[in-house]
């Protein structure tokens, strides 16, 4: 039983209509995501009512953190040949990589001790195995639900 759940959950996460349409399969794959993780944490009522909001606060911080750096990336897209920018400007553009990389590690440490100091260890670790687990189902299904992403000619 506990298999044919994961399974069901796992093709709702996947299915195709998850990334046709913007808010009502956000919505929906918002929802396959909470289920996802409820199922591979086996988190208790309690348990979820402290893992939902500070995994909901991290996930806000993250998304605000990508979402500017993707603002500075852009005019660093729009240039098509490195030799026309100044030595300065490529500089701070890898700069910036970096400081966006050490913010990023900031945030996941950060809620790493949140999650630590409020849930057993064992279900943070399970939290961490989960979101691997997740991206690699979401590149799966990227690459057409084939292994190696090999598609259909």
């Amino acid at each position: 039983m506990k298999k044919y759940f994961v399974l069901v959950v796992t093709m709702l996460l996947l299915s195709g209509s998850a990334f046709s349409q913007r808010g009502h399969d956000n919505e929906k794959f918002e929802a396959a995501k909470v289920s996802f993780f409820n199922q591979k944490l086996g988190l208790s009522s309690d348990e979820a009512k402290i893992f939902w909001p500070i995994y909901n606060d991290y996930q806000k911080e993250l998304e605000a953190l990508r979402k500017a750096h993707m603002q500075k990336m852009i005019s660093f897209r729009k240039v098509t040949e490195i030799d026309d920018m100044s030595d300065t400007q490529i500089q701070a553009f890898i700069l910036n990589d970096f400081d966006f990389r050490q913010k990023d590690l900031n945030i996941e440490k950060k809620y790493y001790n949140k999650l630590k100091s409020s849930l057993p260890i064992k279900i943070v670790g399970k939290f961490y195995r989960a979101q691997e687990a997740f991206k690699r189902e979401l590149l799966n299904q990227f690459r057409g639900g084939r292994p190696g992403g090999e598609r259909r000619n």
